[in-house]
């Protein structure tokens, strides 16, 4: 049965209110699918469908379920059901927890936990969010290098069912990290081979203090599914699991794209965030951008008499500035994205611009031979618009070719200046730069008209 099949059967069973045959079906479900079905029930819903989970099965679905819909559970919690579920949470997902819920929550779920656990979850606690301190979590499997094959085996069977993954195992020697042994090489191993001779000495690993997008790009780069996080003297603290990186990049991803369109970000998902607050987000940047864009009036209001008389050039601003704003956005998102990724560094500056400027050129010539054409067989021969003649389309297709030229130039530049100086680069997208090169094309326009034309 297909997944959005059951998930219509669930909705209608639980607007039903037939639970019995709900809880049939969900107990067949993925977590990750049952936590959909939070979104859909009503809040006094929530906790009885939780109910109907096993333990094991409802604290996997804890998990994914956002802060607002964890806080009215934990709310409705008795304390056994907090301490049920936060034993079955790992470590990592239990200070995420905390990191998001209200003062009298927290001390709920810290009441509830026991007195080893709330001290893991204090040292947790003490690392930025945004390092790869904050992200780890300390549920790994380590082994002792003089260890057997089948004494490795025996350790895993005994703590991998609390550990957050046994498919990569640490080697370790007064808790210094000396080498890593995947569950594939011992599975192929013979179980008298020590764990020495198969272990690989060379373990990429981070600081607690790495950013935490370094640590993603990092799992990304060497195809890890754990990476693991030491101290400053190479003592292995935990590890960073593929999944939380993916939810990293998935995190930075959304910011990055919300700078880019010029939105203030949000942690929440869409239809999670009020009006007002989504006004909120969006109001600043538009305000700015409008202010900004006085200037293009500006220039409009300067050459105003000039247009007057030659008012077909008139007709040719929307194109000029268009072309210019996305000439210079796709510059600006390719240079974004390559600096997102590691492609593009500070030092690359001269051959981005170097490359850029290439480009340009080609685009430009392009862009300014085929609206030549359209300016002189359609404006003019097939519309009969008399007021067009070759040499408006020499200064329309002159500006074509500057101001793509510009544009290309600045969405390449800003960028890797807003990254030299400490800001995020993808402030400088689209929006931003359209702004810029929308003036800085009319100024050019108007000042070619003026030279060509005469006026």
């Amino acid at each position: 049965m297909e997944r959005t099949t059951v998930f219509d059967i669930v909705i209608k069973l639980l607007n039903q209110r037939k639970f019995a045959e709900l809880k049939l079906i969900m107990n067949e479900m993925n977590p990750a699918d049952i936590a959909s079905i939070f979104d859909e029930a009503e809040v006094k819903d929530i906790p009885v469908i939780f109910r109907l989970l096993p333990k094991e099965l409802a604290a996997e679905t804890f998990a994914y379920l956002d802060p607002e819909q964890q806080g009215q559970l934990i709310m409705a919690f008795s304390d056994k059901e907090i301490r049920e579920v936060v034993d079955e949470l790992f470590l990592d997902d239990t200070v995420d927890l905390i990191e998001e819920m209200p003062a009298n929550v927290v001390s709920r779920i810290l009441k509830n936990t026991d007195e080893l656990t709330r001290r893991r979850i204090n040292e947790l606690l003490t690392y930025p969010d945004d390092s790869a301190g904050g992200l780890m979590t300390p549920e790994f499997v380590y082994l002792n290098r003089s260890m057997t094959v089948g004494e490795a085996f025996k350790k895993i069977r005994q703590v991998g069912v609390a550990k957050e993954t046994i498919y990569t195992c640490y080697v370790t020697e007064a808790r210094r990290l000396i080498g890593v042994v995947s569950l594939s090489d011992l599975i192929t191993a013979s179980d008298t081979t020590r764990v020495e001779d198969i272990m690989s000495e060379n373990v990429i690993s981070v600081g607690t203090k790495e950013d935490k997008e370094a640590v993603a790009a990092a799992l990304a780069k060497y195809d890890l599914l754990a990476l693991p996080v030491v101290d400053g003297e190479n003592r292995i603290v935990g590890i960073v699991t593929i999944d939380d990186a993916i939810d990293v990049i998935q995190d930075e991803n959304t910011e990055d794209i919300e700078k880019m369109a010029a939105i203030v970000p949000t942690d929440k998902p869409y239809f999670k965030t009020g009006i007002l607050e989504t006004f909120l987000k969006r109001i600043p940047w538009l305000l700015l951008l409008m202010v900004s864009a006085t200037f293009t009036g500006m220039i409009i209001t300067g050459f105003e008499d000039k247009l007057a008389r030659y008012v077909v050039l008139t007709s040719f601003i929307p194109m000029l500035m268009d072309t210019g704003g996305n000439a210079g956005g796709q510059s600006s998102v390719t240079i974004i994205r390559g600096m997102s990724l590691g492609d593009i560094a500070l030092k690359d500056v001269l051959r981005v611009i170097w490359k850029e400027m290439r480009v340009s050129v080609l685009c430009g010539v392009a862009l300014a031979a085929v609206n030549f054409a359209k300016i002189m067989l359609i404006d003019r021969l097939l519309l009969g618009n008399q007021d067009v003649n070759a040499m408006v389309a020499v200064v329309v297709c002159l500006t074509i070719l500057i101001a793509v030229f510009i544009a290309k130039l600045i969405g390449c530049t800003l960028p890797i200046l807003a990254k030299a100086v400490g800001f995020d680069p993808a402030v400088m997208a689209s929006p931003f730069i359209t702004t810029i090169v929308d003036a800085i094309s009319l100024f050019a326009y108007f000042m070619i008209a003026q030279w060509l034309l005469k006026i």
